[in-house]
């Protein structure tokens, strides 16, 4: 196997590529073969051929977007052609889908003439709902998207163009409006005259920036009224009439400088000269224009935004391609227009001035936001980009009367507000909060099992964690080499030689001598990497442990049951999986802890599953599922959870909670409507707790293997430290996962060591009783 890097072995496996296609409408039987093809299909063809609209009720046309390039400007790699541009056309697909849940075909076409390019795309127009073109260099870019606005009856839009300028305009009118600026008084120098500075520059003005007020650079100097030399059509319709010619010198007492060009082509000495409080939009990628600590040590009154992540105010394209085109397809625009592209700007200038919800602020590792100088556009990762940004680009093109189905713009807000991708959420927080401080030590009791080594490769290498690999030494390097992996990032922990031995030994034998355990034997059990790992968690030596991955289940859990031990008021651990489906979010407890149930175990788990919802600002509806629903059937099981009701209502009257339940009552919004509408769950339940493990771990697997689940777990609830017991064979992607979430428990912890964080000291383990309750654990 050859070694490849992160962004490498992620386009290759374990499929090559970042798109696949799926179908929507069964093909399991003969009969749906017939409707899906010959003779069946004939029909929507007939209704087509007779009234083209109904293309968009027969066919996927009104959600299908083609990303066209021709390779010649990709990122700033330049002229890579047709078949290296298709990585990032396949990408933007992605972003598509993600963000608006838009299907796309990429298309990577072999044509450098502008007239070929332009005949192609409008031949193969009528297969699409839009056209989004990508990567197509200056100037001919301007001619092939005006050509094909003009021939097509569908949006097409140039991304490159019009994204970085909707974006850049929104935090113009918010850095304007801190600044207290009029936008018709102020003075904007632009460097750079490609795509996204021409389109820049004809937004601004219809933004109100006087024209007369705006200086436009290339890599030869101002665009000035009679210059010659690398100029074009485009170009010139910026030409000024103007002694100044060089950026310096346009520079100098400029309100407003916006870079498209390349890294360090704004001097700290060009800053100083520029008015008070200088907004600076330094946008070339990945370096700036000037550098950001540059910037603001130079001045610190800049306001300044760039195109990079880590630093405030990201201009990021993705803010504006998915939504806008949302927007355009679900009122079947004939394109996108002028008034179309506004009101996308000021949609997210409006945004960034509201208050921003805690979904957000977890997104981004718990950072605050607040309308200011550090944040004047919207995260890309804040869901109300779409039902904020579509809704009012839908309404511009009712309004500007390019539209040809009308939309009740409050109902369609609130429908795309319902199509957020919970699970996908949820993921984001996790990650963003892994990232926010620095890397937590987390363990792995499997060292040297490969796919174990490849995820901790990989949380290293993003900054998700410091993986601690437990085992043998020779063993694990020898598993990396073979894999053509570096651990350097990696620490590799042997117990048997660990400095801290004998501390762990001392531990163990005090807590389970009253168990029948001798000192050698506690020396012997310490060496075992699960035992280990439990006590490093315990004493502070790691913040977290991932384990299971090719261990027996009760035998790996116990110790973490025992030694890590329950938080204060824990009265039993319950195993706890999110499972995400699109704009649905699960979370399914108990599924691996416990296998005898009491009402109290049940109303407990309750309790803490719905808490761990909370957490996530989702508001849980909790169903106690059961094979009756309220009453139907008379048993003792059927019991045990009617009794686990009434203890959660009287302990937790203002929880929303029904049962018992069969399954589809409780996540069937109809049924529940239909058969059960006295029922206190007023919409379907996200939060379903199971009677006992069996039918638990059956259901989150059933759902995860054949109903396309995305799984997120198992959290342990009720422990006392973030260990987590994989499911045996898990993928690489799956313990990638848990290290994220292991790694944001940790932070959400707010402590190292769970013994210091519950009892506020650190020398022996508290003592335990032979006798003492402890969760009983079941197979897995």
């Amino acid at each position: 196997m050859v070694r490849l890097s992160s962004a490498l072995q992620y386009h290759a496996y374990p499929t090559p590529g970042k798109v696949a296609i799926s179908p929507t409408k069964p093909l399991e039987t003969a009969y749906d073969l017939s409707l899906a093809y010959s003779p069946g299909v004939a029909e929507p063809c007939l209704e087509i051929e007779q009234n083209p609209d109904k293309a968009y009720d027969y066919t996927s046309k009104g959600n299908l977007v083609a990303v066209i390039s021709n390779g010649t400007a990709v990122l700033g790699l330049g002229d890579l052609g047709p078949l290296a541009s298709k990585p990032v056309m396949e990408g933007k697909g992605c972003l598509f889908k993600m963000f608006a849940d838009i299907d796309v075909f990429d298309l990577e076409l072999a044509c450098t003439d502008p007239k070929s390019f332009i005949d192609t795309v409008a031949a193969l127009a009528p297969t699409f709902g839009g056209i989004n073109l990508e990567d197509i260099k200056a100037p001919e870019c301007f001619e092939i998207e005006e050509e094909l606005v003009k021939r097509l009856d569908i949006p097409v839009f140039h991304d490159d163009q019009h994204g970085t300028a909707i974006i850049a305009g929104a935090a113009l009118l918010n850095a304007l409006h801190l600044t207290g600026r009029a936008i018709g008084e102020i003075r904007m120098t632009i460097n750079g005259a490609g795509a996204s500075a021409i389109s820049c520059a004809k937004l601004f003005v219809k933004l109100g920036v006087n024209p007369k007020n705006l200086i436009l650079c290339d890599s030869k100097g101002v665009i000035f009224e009679g210059r010659t030399e690398g100029m074009n059509r485009f170009k010139s319709e910026f030409a000024a009439n103007t002694a100044l010619r060089t950026l310096a010198e346009a520079v100098k007492d400029a309100d407003v400088f916006v870079g498209l060009s390349g890294k360090d082509t704004l001097s700290a000495d060009m800053l100083r000269t520029m008015a008070a409080q200088p907004i600076v939009f330094a946008m070339a990628n990945p370096d700036p224009e000037i550098d950001y600590d540059l910037a603001v040590s130079t001045r610190p009154d800049v306001i300044m935004a760039t195109g990079r992540s880590d630093f405030p105010n990201q201009v990021n394209n993705v803010l504006g391609f998915p939504f806008i085109f949302r927007g355009a397809l679900d009122v079947r625009a004939s394109k996108i227009n002028e008034a179309m592209k506004l009101a996308a700007v000021h949609a997210l200038a409006q945004l960034a001035r509201e208050p921003v919800p805690e979904v957000v602020r977890r997104a981004y590792g718990n950072s605050e936001f607040r309308f200011g100088p550090l944040y004047i556009i919207p995260k890309p990762f804040d869901p109300r980009v779409l039902y904020t940004v579509a809704p009012a680009v839908a309404r511009a093109a009712m309004e500007s009367g390019v539209a040809r189905k009308p939309l009740d713009i409050e109902e369609y807000a609130s429908r795309l507000k319902r199509k957020q991708h919970a699970g996908r959420e949820v993921l984001r927080s996790y990650d963003a909060l892994a990232r926010s401080v620095e890397p937590k030590r987390i363990a792995f009791t499997e060292g040297s099992n490969p796919r174990v080594i490849t995820a901790a490769v990989l949380a290293a290498e993003e900054g998700i964690a410091r993986p601690v690999l437990l085992g043998k030494r020779k063993h694990i390097e020898a598993m990396a080499e073979k894999l053509e992996l570096s651990i350097s990032q990696c620490e590799i922990v042997d117990p048997r030689f660990h400095e801290r031995r004998c501390e762990f030994t001392e531990h163990y034998h005090h807590d389970f001598q009253r168990r029948g355990v001798t000192k050698d034997q506690a020396t012997r059990a310490v060496e075992r990497e699960e035992i280990f790992a439990s006590i490093g968690l315990r004493l502070g030596e790691f913040d977290g442990l991932i384990s299971g991955v090719d261990r027996n289940y009760p035998d790996t859990v116990r110790p973490i049951l025992q030694i890590v031990g329950l938080k204060p008021g824990a009265k039993t651990a319950a195993a706890l999986y999110m499972l995400s489906f699109n704009d649905r979010l699960f979370f399914l407890a108990d599924t691996g802890i416990n296998v005898d149930m009491t009402p109290e175990k049940l109303a407990h788990i309750a309790l803490m599953a719905s808490d761990y919802a909370k957490s996530f600002d989702v508001d849980p509806r909790v169903a106690l599922l059961s094979y009756s629903s309220f009453g139907t059937t008379k048993h003792p099981q059927v019991q045990l959870v009617q009794s686990a009701l009434n203890l959660i209502r009287e302990l937790h009257p203002e929880l929303i909670v029904d049962g018992e339940m069969q399954v589809d009552a409780a996540v069937s919004e109809e049924v529940l409507r239909d058969h059960f509408s006295f029922s206190t769950l007023d919409k379907p339940a996200n939060v379903l707790i199971f009677p006992d493990m069996q039918s638990g771990n059956i259901a989150y697997k059933l759902l995860q293997r054949l109903g396309g689940a995305r799984a997120i777990g198992p959290v342990i609830l009720g422990l006392a430290g973030p260990a987590y017991v994989m499911q045996r064979h898990a993928s690489v992607d799956e313990i990638y996962n848990m290290v994220t979430v292991a790694a944001a428990q940790s932070v959400l912890s707010g402590s190292k060591g769970t013994y210091r964080a519950a009892h506020g000291e650190t020398v022996m383990f508290p003592h335990r009783e032979s006798n003492a309750p402890r969760p009983a654990v079941g197979m897995k």
